[in-house]
């Protein structure tokens, strides 16, 4: 039986090299393809394929909180282009099974979702084990963590505003009121101790949720 994909990824030009990699298999077939982090929740819950293969850095809702978002519904493949630990054992630990680097071979990403499918952890063979070995150790520690505190809405206002998105823009991305997105925006500075912008754009960055600064 062919393993079901949902490919996320913001570069149409991504998302076309990738289908024509893994479909060229025959025992894989891409059902739906998304450009954005919300969107990729919506298909993936509509879905429910049987592996989904994201990038982290997405508009809207970074790939990070994607996958802690449909972790219930499908397996998780990250493909990137980060390759430091920090970035794979925050993949790990929000639910991916596999992480794998963008400039892999073809046969490489091939493995990794016949390997995620059947409900195994795979890493690109240039990704040091000790991510695993660190993510277990980190797991073991559970120290606190206030972005754990966040609701669902909250984490995805808290995106938006890392993107510098207006009031306006968040209220329209997320069919709610300005109001409410005050409301959120609030919660979130308080929650996270956070002050002013750079200070939550500085933590966005910190966690993965934004490209690295220069």
């Amino acid at each position: 039986m062919a393993v079901r994909i949902v490919l996320a990824d913001d570069h149409a030009m991504v998302r076309q090299g990738l289908r024509a990699i893994l479909e060229s298999q025959g025992n894989i077939i891409v059902i739906g393809e998304a450009q954005d982090g919300l969107s990729t929740i919506s298909l993936v819950e509509k879905l429910k394929p049987d592996v989904t293969v994201l990038d982290l850095m997405m508009p809207k809702l970074n790939g990070l909180e994607v996958t802690r978002q449909i972790a219930k519904w499908t397996r998780v493949l990250v493909v990137s282009m980060h390759a430091s630990e920090a970035y794979v054992m925050e993949a790990l630990h929000n639910g991916a099974y596999g992480y794998v680097l963008k400039d892999s071979t073809a046969q490489e990403l091939i493995d990794a979702v016949l390997t995620v499918a059947r409900g195994m952890r795979f890493l690109s063979s240039s990704l040091s084990e000790r991510a695993i070995d660190l993510y277990n150790q980190q797991a073991q520690a559970a120290s606190f963590d206030p972005y754990d505190t966040l609701t669902r809405r909250e984490r995805e206002v808290f995106q938006l505003m890392a993107e510098g998105r207006s009031n306006i823009e968040i209220s329209a991305n997320l069919n709610i009121s300005p109001r409410t997105v005050e409301i959120h925006k609030s919660n979130v500075m308080h929650k996270l101790n956070l002050t002013t912008q750079v200070d939550l754009v500085r933590f966005a960055i910190r966690r993965g949720f934004l490209p690295m600064e220069d």
